[in-house]
């Protein structure tokens, strides 16, 4: 069949469901006979017509522009006018330095954002290479992206679906759709009936979506979408839709550079037109009084130290098992509000598990996580388990026996000690569990060698095996979905022979495993007469006799249970957003101690509200199940609009757009794809959730120690500034010239503010609250602890400079002395901004953080130098100090020290006042 008709426009027919419509109808809309396939010129039609099979690539902007970008940016200016100033002062080291600081900035900045355009092209390369399909009746290999919708494709293990197929025939076809769905279990594929428009992809059982990996058996479908068309198509174009965030602390710098920077401006302005009009001084010198202010202002070495710092905490996450793409997100994790986590490999370990054993009398609980078989069986009485061994209960031995033989994966010894499955992974949880019972798979084998099997298939949903033992005695093991077990069951095994089945009883334990999001599978035997060798379905259709219920699932890291509690006493609440079924998601969260188990939405209910009545349940209910890309995405919008800073976690090329909309985007580096690591900022190493609360408290501690670095940065700026005013104000001549305040700028910035990014966390970072996002880089508290310490430092500076004016020593001298006093204050103020709010004990002083002393040993050599070298006086102006002048200096400055300790003990007063009054 040529099939030459006219074919909606390919969108439209994707809107119209496939999964909707019976195979036969599928083949009719889109014009092909599956048994022959499209032929040369109606291929060459639609290719003209839909063009190739690949994902159109976003459009870039050019490296120059992206780097140009870079220094778009009111801090930049800033900086860039503090250069220019120097510049124009022929201070060429200075300029240097600020000039190679913005340079520096620029390229981390050009080279992370092209990191973030190769999550596009990582997912482009997940389409497939090549693909079997029938043309003209033959059978032909070809390059994927020569698919058209309307031909037939051919699916065997292992392939990559190279297009979205309706299937039409299936042949123990399961697929993996885990980059899809987030589910853990390989999906069991079929060629009808057809489903409801609106369901999931999870439950699409007739669809196979392209990216995604055939794990099992054979099938052929008829191709429905190609391209940017496809489910993942789809993906490709949001995640395209997606704009890069700007990171909070980003935004908080920005907003803070203008205000400095209008500030700046303001005060330089009115000092000049002060001392020029009401003071008498002359347009030149009041130019170069306003120009220090200027400079004294500015923080130069601010990015620097914030750049530094950020990294700092990338090199301690590291150590944590978790790697940061972008700088700035180290932060940003320190913000977070909530933490919106998949379920399948992140909270779990992705390895389905054995967890309780039914029999006619007794139930067991399995203890042990994944395939590794190591755990216990314990015997369940009145809620309590008593540990047991295995071999005291035949029965229990009998189901062990029954899950090794009907089966066929495999598990095998990884890296550090991790097993790993060959197969289906409901199996390989039924081979654990009989390991754990102390039976071992060839020697069982051996003794019970199979002769026949009826292989699992979705239609019947069992799977059968024969076997024989060396005395001659035949057995049938079977395993499967319960309902169907038990009605080919006549009897249960009980008291160590097969009794009446009680269908009442199986059917109660059945909902009570369900109801804990467990999966379910029934064992049973038959002992036949006769030496037969071939098995068929009479032969189990009925007298079957019923061994055992067990439930599985995949269950919760115990670490990650652990990270949950730590991430709620920092009040920060965790959500699972995932593409599995809502029992099982309520049943691993609840289980996990999240806050709001009770109810769980999913994705048809979310198509359904509107964004008003999501954002509310979003930020209510915990639990999210049966999500597409669309509902993940949708919810972290909805929840970043309410206020809240979102972190999100994934693994799948499903997960991308969200991750890529998401404050800080969190992909697992094990098992995640390429494209969920491209879009995310973060990577943990072994995909683990207890590894984000570890980064979480690196962020609160990066975000603390910047908060210090400004808070003891800007009172220099501040004491430098007022000591301008000052002069001016006085009628003096300047206290400290503009080259020597850039001086002090930076060696202050390089050595003694680079000292508090190294500050270790402090005792309770992770009991406090996440702090208020729209809460600026500086609060009210901030502000008057940089106003204090300005004063204070402006008062001891430009009382020792006017008191060695006054004695008649040379203005280089006084000027000398003045940055002398400086410098120390500034470092006995370095010691009070170690903790914002708690008081420095006498021993902190001295342990925690050796970089202080490091950094307080070179800034003394530096001064050294500038004071007594005869090349600095040339450069700087300066002049030697007197011995007698040094004791003096030291214990003006010490006052810094006491007067910020006593202002904390103050703080603290106050604050525990508050509290019992408000506990009153």
């Amino acid at each position: 069949m040529s099939g030459h008709k006219k074919l909606k426009p390919e969108p439209a027919a994707r809107e119209s469901g496939w999964h909707a419509m019976e195979a036969a109808l599928v083949a009719e809309k889109l014009g092909v006979e599956p048994a022959v396939g499209l032929d040369r010129e109606e291929w060459r039609q639609r290719r003209d017509r839909y063009g190739a099979n690949i994902l159109t690539p976003a459009r870039k902007k050019g490296p120059l522009l992206r780097f140009l970008l870079q220094f778009h940016n009111v801090l930049i200016y800033v900086l860039l006018g503090a250069a220019a100033v120097t510049l124009l002062m022929r201070h060429w080291l200075d300029a240097g330095v600020i000039f190679g600081v913005v340079v520096v900035n620029a390229l981390i900045g050009f080279i992370q954002e092209g990191k973030a355009e190769k999550a596009l092209e990582a997912i482009r390369n997940m389409l497939s290479l090549q693909a079997m399909v029938l043309r003209e009746g033959k059978r032909l290999l070809i390059a994927a992206e020569e698919l058209v919708p309307g031909d037939v494709v051919f699916l065997q293990s292992g392939d990559k679906v190279p297009a979205d197929l309706r299937l039409f025939k299936t042949r123990e076809l399961r697929i993996d759709e885990a980059s899809l769905t987030g589910e853990s279990l390989p999906s069991e594929k079929e060629s009808g009936p057809p489903v409801a428009a609106d369901a999931a992809i999870g439950d699409r059982n007739s669809m196979a979506y392209s990216g995604t990996l055939v794990t099992y058996g054979q099938g052929s479908g008829v191709v429905v979408a190609t391209g940017d068309y496809t489910e993942l198509g789809r993906i490709n174009k949001m995640l395209a839709e997606v704009p890069p965030l700007t990171t909070r602390l980003l935004i908080q710098i920005a907003a803070f550079g203008r205000k400095l920077t209008v500030a700046i401006f303001a005060m330089a302005g009115i000092t000049f037109a002060f001392g020029y009009l009401l003071k008498g001084f002359g347009a030149d010198e009041m130019f170069l009084a306003a120009v220090g202010l200027a400079v004294a202002a500015i923080p130069e070495g601010l990015p620097a130290i914030i750049t530094i710092t950020l990294a700092l905490g990338v090199q301690a996450m590291a150590g944590r098992n978790a790697i940061v793409r972008r700088l700035p997100a180290v932060e940003t994790l320190g913000s977070v509000t909530i933490i919106c986590s998949d379920k399948t490999g992140t909270l779990t370990k992705n390895e389905m598990t054995v967890q309780e054993v039914v029999t006619a009398e007794q139930a067991f609980a399995l203890s042990g996580i994944g395939y590794a078989p190591r755990g216990a069986f314990s015997l369940q009485k009145n809620g309590e388990g008593e540990d047991v061994s295995p071999q005291d209960f035949p029965i229990l031995t009998e189901i062990c026996r029954a899950a090794l033989l009907c089966n066929d994966s495999r598990i095998v010894p990884g890296n550090d000690e991790q097993w790993q499955a060959n197969g289906d992974p409901t199996e390989a949880a039924l081979l654990t569990m009989a390991l754990k019972a102390g039976l071992e798979s060839e020697t069982v084998q051996g003794q019970f060698p199979r002769t026949d099997l009826i292989p699992f298939e979705s239609e019947h949903k069992f799977m059968a095996t024969l076997h024989h033992d060396h005395e001659g005695r035949t057995m049938i093991y079977l395993k499967g979905a319960p309902e169907v077990v038990l009605n080919m069951c006549d009897g249960q095994w009980e008291k160590g022979e097969s009794r009446e089945l009680d269908r009442a009883y199986w059917e109660e334990q059945q909902e009570r495993i369900a109801a804990r999001g467990q999966r379910l599978l029934a064992l049973a035997v038959k002992y036949p007469e006769g030496g037969r060798r071939e098995l068929g379905f009479a032969d189990v259709r009925e007298g079957m006799t019923l061994l055992g219920l067990v439930g599985i699932i995949d269950p919760p890291r115990e670490e990650a249970v652990i990270a949950v509690a730590q991430c709620r006493s920092a009040g920060i609440r965790v959500k699972m957003i995932t593409g599995d079924h809502a029992v099982t998601a309520r049943a691993v969260a609840a289980r996990m101690g999240f806050a709001a188990t009770g109810e769980a939405i999913s994705g048809r209910e979310i198509e359904g509200m509107d964004d008003s009545t999501l954002r509310q349940k979003a930020l209510d209910v915990d639990v999210f199940a049966r999500v597409s890309p669309e509902h993940k995405l949708r919810l972290v919008r909805l929840l970043q609009e309410a206020g809240e800073v979102v972190a999100m976690t994934g693994d799948g090329v499903n997960d991308a757009p969200a991750l890529k909309q998401a404050d800080v985007g969190v992909a697992m580096g094990i098992k995640g794809t390429e494209v969920a690591k491209e879009a995310a900022e973060m990577v943990l190493t072994d995909d683990n959730f207890a590894a984000i609360a570890h980064a979480v408290r690196e962020g609160r501690t990066v975000y603390h120690n910047i908060r210090k670095s400004i808070t003891f940065i800007l009172p220099t700026n501040g004491g430098q500034a007022g000591v301008v005013i000052a002069a001016v104000l006085a009628g003096q001549i300047l206290p400290i010239t503009p080259v020597q305040i850039l001086w002090v700028n930076m060696v202050t910035a390089v050595t003694l503010a680079l000292a508090l990014a190294f500050e270790p966390p402090e005792p309770d970072v992770m009991e406090q609250p996440p702090r208020d996002p729209r809460q600026g880089l500086l609060d009210g508290f901030l502000i008057w602890r940089i106003f204090f310490v300005s004063m204070i430092m402006v008062v001891g500076v430009f009382g020792f400079f006017v008191w060695k004016v006054e004695q008649g020593v040379d203005v280089a001298v006084a000027r000398t002395t003045a940055v002398n006093t400086l410098i120390l204050f500034q470092i006995y103020y370095l010691y009070n901004s170690r903790s914002l709010h708690h008081r420095i004990r006498s021993l902190r002083l001295f342990y925690g953080n050796r970089y202080v002393l490091i950094a307080i040993g070179a800034v003394i050599l530096l001064q050294a130098l500038f004071t007594y070298a005869p090349f600095m006086h040339h450069l700087f102006g300066t002049a030697p100090v007197a011995g007698g002048d040094w004791p003096l200096m030291i214990l003006a400055a010490s006052s810094v020290f006491f007067l910020v300790e006593g202002e904390k003990w103050l703080w603290l007063r106050i604050g525990q006042r508050r509290k019992i009054q408000d506990g009153n």
